[in-house]
């Protein structure tokens, strides 16, 4: 049987969370993100600066090669098992008392928040990429029924699990080109996270529920088993499913055979496949105190936790004109902290995120420096956001604006930009003290008075 380390994906932004907070709780930065051994930067960064110089299909191709490798194959997809997987997802924490927990939406400013607080974070959902033969990106009808089978597999081994086939031909074009993303998320509590809580929490510990309430149009394949065509990003539901001029012309650019997404039409909305929070595991936290932490979409706690950082960085008598702006999964809490930077989470790469960044700093105290990273996803899509649009970014700082481990030549095929960025937002000068946990309830006390939540 295929190992849950093995089944679930190293590339995404839950296993990426999870990550750099349990390294960060282990006293760890997290070179790498986390994946590989820390003495590899050096030439990892050497081998992925080179591939950024390779032919565009050639490069591509590399992208996608490295996604496939850790798919599953179909016909395994029904040794999933919810409990294994749970238990691989705990394990990567230390065993110890915590003063609070996290469980539910991934969300970047929310790891930042649980690193302040010295919490421990529990996805519900996490992704499973599947291979598979047949269909096109740009067919999302034929890419479900070449995985169809394999879908059906999965959710049958696990009735503890509802599982979001998610096929975003705009964003993710090239890793699904060859794979179908399966992405479950935990209906019930597993008994590998009730057990870490009941071992972990601290008496009268609270257990905070990251509740992003983002929807989006899907098709009801089965009794636990739905599609969702596109996703969260740089365009919205309408225009995945409407098309038009502008995603003719995206198709055509990239020598698509089709001018529209052939997709399945929607018989309802869910939680979207990524971000959106499952309410259904609500009713197995009853044992616990509960926080519900809820908020809109992705980003949407950016700027309140950016500004709690400020606060914090206040009493604690170090400056608060340092911002560093992650991106996706491209995070390091350790770092942050140490530099004193404050954080501002991106949610992806594109211009709504451009926007909401430049709004906050239009409202915010001026920094003096401002870094910022950006994901590479491979892709020109609808939506991105251009270099140009970053560097009106980094012109809002007083002193310095710079990119963190940023290729601009590159970008959005800056392969290398997961390598560079812990290496560059290490170098920043000064450092400070590793602070003591911020209380909890301080800080949810502050996000509930913030005006942006």
């Amino acid at each position: 049987m295929t190992s849950p380390g093995r089944q679930v994906a190293g590339f995404d932004s839950a296993t990426a969370m999870l990550r750099v907070l349990a390294r960060f709780l282990d006293g760890r930065d997290a070179p790498l993100l986390g994946i590989l051994p820390g003495p590899l930067e050096a030439p990892m960064s050497v081998l992925l600066g080179a591939a950024n110089r390779l032919p565009r299909r050639v490069a591509e191709r590399a992208f996608a090669a490295s996604g496939w490798a850790e798919a599953v194959a179909p016909g395994r997809t029904g040794e999933v098992r919810s409990d294994a997987l749970a238990e691989w997802i705990v394990s990567h924490y230390p065993r110890r008392r915590y003063p609070a927990a996290f469980i539910g939406s991934a969300d970047g400013a929310m790891i930042h928040l649980a690193a302040a607080v010295g919490a421990p974070w529990l996805p519900q959902t996490v992704l499973i990429p599947v291979r598979r033969r047949g269909g096109h990106p740009d067919d999302p009808a034929g890419s479900l029924r070449a995985s169809r089978r394999a879908g059906q597999d999965l959710a049958d081994a696990g009735p503890d699990l509802v599982l979001h086939h998610m096929h975003d031909p705009n964003q993710d074009r090239l890793m699904i080109a060859g794979m179908s993303y399966f992405r479950v998320k935990f209906r019930r509590l597993p008994a590998a996270y009730r057990e870490f809580l009941r071992e972990c929490l601290a008496p009268d510990a609270t257990l905070v529920v990251p509740d992003c309430g983002l929807r989006w149009p899907t098709t009801r394949v089965g009794e636990r088993h739905l599609f969702q065509h596109g996703a969260f990003g740089g365009i919205g539901a309408a225009e995945f499913h409407e098309g038009g001029d502008r995603v003719a012309a995206f198709l055509a650019r990239d020598g698509s055979p089709f001018r529209a997404w052939r997709a399945p039409p929607p018989d309802g909305e869910s939680p979207e496949a990524e971000w959106g929070f499952d309410p259904a595991l609500l009713d197995d936290l009853g044992e616990f105190r509960t926080h519900r932490l809820a908020f809109p979409e992705p980003q949407a706690l950016s700027a309140a936790v950016a500004d709690l950082y400020r606060d914090w960085y206040r009493r604690r008598g170090v400056p608060d004109a340092r911002l560093f702006a992650s991106c996706f999964l491209l995070m390091e809490p350790w770092w942050t902290l140490r530099t004193g930077s404050v954080p501002y989470w991106l949610a992806f790469n594109t211009d709504p995120a451009n926007r909401r960044l430049l709004e906050y700093l239009d409202g915010a105290a001026p920094y003096d420096e401002i870094r910022l990273t950006l994901f590479s996803n491979g892709v020109r899509a609808l939506g991105q956001a251009p270099i140009p649009a970053w560097r009106d970014v980094l012109a809002r700082a007083r002193t310095l604006g710079s990119f963190t481990g940023v290729d601009a030549r590159a970008y959005p095929r800056d392969f290398a930009s997961f390598v560079r960025m812990h290496r560059d937002l290490a170098a920043a000068r000064p450092l400070y003290p590793m602070p003591d946990p911020m209380d909890l309830g301080f800080a949810l006390d502050f996000l509930a008075r913030h005006p942006s939540t």
